[in-house]
């Protein structure tokens, strides 16, 4: 038995979520994403949602086949208890960082974070590092977000 690994690719990272509607709602409204999948097991008490971008080169593919989705899982009942929440690993101890979606235009992408509500963590103006900024989506993970110039 053999394996190629020319064949492999990352296909997705997966977040727990505590809330579904404010979750799905951030990645498709907010960030552009598309909702790809969704699994929803009563049984089980669990609900998956698989997001990501649309474009050409991923246009019909099934979701095994695409790179770069985000799996969002719900454990059911988590949205009813206000003082739950997910360590997301960016804590005082830290280990996880993040997730990086590029744009046409930084600042414009911000002030739109900025009707959304969004909290950020790190604007373009603050620090040293002006090319980037850095956002929460509703658990608290991080997203950077970097403007792509060849998007112009």
């Amino acid at each position: 038995m053999t394996t190629d690994v020319s064949t492999y690719r990352y296909n997705h990272t997966m977040y727990r979520i505590k809330d579904p509607k404010a979750s799905v709602r951030f990645y498709t409204e907010i960030l552009g994403m598309k909702l790809l999948d969704e699994h929803h097991s009563a049984e089980a008490k669990f609900s998956l949602y698989f997001l990501g971008y649309q474009d050409p080169a991923s246009q019909g593919l099934d979701r095994l086949a695409r790179q770069g989705v985000l799996e969002l899982t719900h454990n059911h009942g988590t949205e009813n208890d206000a003082a739950f929440a997910y360590n997301t690993g960016n804590g005082d101890i830290g280990g996880y960082g993040h997730i990086a979606v590029t744009v046409d235009n930084l600042q414009a992408a911000c002030k739109r974070f900025d009707e959304f509500g969004v909290k950020f963590i790190k604007r373009p103006e603050d620090g040293r590092m002006k090319h980037i900024a850095f956002i929460a989506d509703p658990d608290g993970y991080r997203v950077e977000i970097l403007e792509n110039p060849m998007l112009n």
